[in-house]
């Protein structure tokens, strides 16, 4: 019983000097420090904007190049069952023009996977980007209490 106090104070503590220690600027010395990582986190708040604004406005691009690369894969792999379906009670060219456009479908196939890759690392990329902002404008908000912690105290 005694090493579960000790144990509850020791967390107490803990719980009551957390705040303390997580405002790293504390003093009027510190403003220098202090406005030096505001600006700095600001300019990256705005490029990490811009590069948002980028991103959204590339998104519908991708999403078009999609559609039309799922497109053409239907269709070559409709034009090679076709052929295909031509082939099997043909001659050999019959049979050689089947294997082109299986070739080809395949081909296809793999192009409309590539769009849709790109597709969803534009859309990770976007997500990361709304993350970053999000966390530096946190430590922005962070920086705004220590700000006013500082010239309260003056």
């Amino acid at each position: 019983m005694n090493k579960i106090s000790q144990l509850f104070y020791v967390v107490v503590l803990l719980l009551f000097s957390m705040p303390a220690f997580s405002q790293n600027y504390k003093t009027a010395k510190d403003t220098v420090k202090l406005n030096k990582e505001f600006v700095n986190l600001s300019n990256d708040v705005v490029q990490l904007n811009a590069r948002l604004a980028i991103a959204k406005n590339n998104l519908p691009g991708y999403q078009t190049k999609l559609r039309e690369a799922n497109e053409d894969a239907a269709k070559a792999a409709t034009i090679s069952s076709n052929q295909a379906a031509k082939a099997t009670n043909g001659t050999v060219r019959a049979a050689k023009m089947a294997k082109r456009k299986a070739g080809k479908s395949i081909g296809e196939a793999k192009d409309a996977r590539s769009a849709k890759n790109k597709l969803e690392d534009q859309e990770n990329k976007i997500t990361r980007y709304q993350l970053d902002i999000k966390k530096k404008q946190q430590r922005l908000e962070a920086l705004e209490v220590m700000r006013a912690a500082i010239h309260a105290k003056l």
